[in-house]
């Protein structure tokens, strides 16, 4: 008997294996199956349900998916010898109930069960998003969640160049660009989406080419309006998440509540000369609360709150702080890390410091707390001058 032989044997000896009949039966009961085969192999299908997890990123992401070491995993590669020696590296990590499905995904399709066939990306879309695929916690299953995501973006200005033109080259799938604004030559000194041979233009349709020459796979849709009580819902109904780079007081009231209405999170940023804050309202679930109006119950009065045309902003600042809710909103549609719910990111840029804040919830907060009225109002009357996140 050859080494392997017998490596294979001593694995069979310990480790239970179940045929794939069983295996769905385990399944429906709360077992995790997963498939360790490589993703080429996968393309032609894979068992209905199952978690898809190369062999080569097993130990790396199962806890993601199995954080309780004593839920049932059920191993399954082609043919079922992978899978034994999965089933070993499992058991070394600590999981106490690991069984290898006997035959493989050949035995499953003989046995006639469930298979559905994953998404596949092209060959353009994988060197397009390779560094994406490399990468265990997003991988294809986290491309092919990007490209199939809705993100509306407010404002097409000095935070929404850098947020619209890093979530369209990651591949969000449909990026709805909301604003009213024509570009301007003063606009090109922070407004990275637009260009001087586009002056004149609408910034919707200006950003909707220069995305589009970016990633011509994505779709761009162009809203070219101002947000108001009477619109807001339906502009940003459907969408996964909101991101909110509008720079006046009023639109950020609004979309705190339309967001609040429709479930959506809401990506926050602000910007002000060299100082610029991140924060998000809804986080992983749309319930979750602090909402903006938790932070900022009611505007400041109009001398506080100085335009960007009368208190002037470093061209960088939108940069900094729009790459960082670019992330925050990739974050949210792929389901990774934890969402900067409940906390306020703080930037001084003459400092170059970070700091954060707690957000508290108000538990009288007159837009999420229990009972609040769910009236969109437009407080343009009591917000004065727009604070510049443009």
């Amino acid at each position: 008997m050859s080494l392997k032989d017998r490596r294979l044997s001593d694995l069979r000896a310990r480790i239970p294996e179940v045929a794939a009949a069983e295996a769905q039966s385990l399944q429906a009961e709360g077992a995790l199956l997963v498939d360790v085969r490589e993703d080429e192999e996968t393309a032609t299908g894979t068992p209905a349900g199952a978690l898809r997890l190369p062999r080569g990123f097993l130990e790396l992401r199962i806890e993601d998916a199995a954080p309780d070491p004593a839920r049932p995993i059920l191993l399954m590669c082609a043919g079922g010898t992978r899978s034994l020696f999965a089933a070993e590296d499992l058991l070394r990590l600590g999981y106490g109930d690991v069984r290898s499905v006997a035959g493989g995904f050949s035995a499953w399709k003989a046995a006639g069960l469930p298979v559905e066939v994953p998404p596949r990306l092209d060959a353009a879309q994988r060197e397009r998003y390779r560094r994406h695929l490399t990468m265990p916690e997003v991988g294809e299953a986290g491309q092919h969640k990007l490209l199939r995501s809705r993100v509306a973006l407010i404002g097409a200005g000095g935070l929404g160049s850098p947020i619209a033109l890093y979530l369209a080259a990651a591949g969000v799938g449909r990026l709805t660009l909301i604003d009213d604004d024509r570009v301007e030559r003063s606009n090109l000194q922070r407004q990275i989406l637009h260009a001087e041979s586009r002056l004149g233009q609408c910034k919707v349709e200006s950003g909707r080419t220069a995305l589009l020459d970016l990633n011509p796979t994505i779709e761009v849709v162009a809203h070219e309006a101002r947000l108001e009580a009477a619109n807001v819902l339906d502009l940003l109904a459907g969408h996964d998440v909101v991101v909110d780079g509008s720079d006046n007081l009023p639109t950020r009231y609004l979309v705190n509540d339309a967001c609040l209405r429709l479930g959506v999170p809401n990506v926050y940023g602000a910007i002000f000369r060299f100082e610029g804050q991140v924060s998000v309202f809804g986080g992983a679930a749309p319930d979750v609360r602090p909402c903006y109006r938790c932070l900022f119950p009611e505007p400041p009065p109009a001398e506080y709150a100085p335009s960007c045309a009368e208190a002037g902003v470093l061209g960088v600042l939108p940069g900094v702080i729009g790459t960082i809710m670019a992330a925050e909103t990739i974050k949210l549609l792929l389901g990774l890390g934890e969402p900067m719910a409940g906390r306020l990111l703080l930037y001084d840029g003459l400092r170059g410091e970070f700091s954060e804040i707690a957000v508290p919830v108000d538990p009288h907060c007159p837009s999420c707390a229990a009972g609040a009225s769910s009236e969109l109002t437009d407080i343009t009357a009591v917000c004065g001058a727009a604070v510049c996140g443009a």
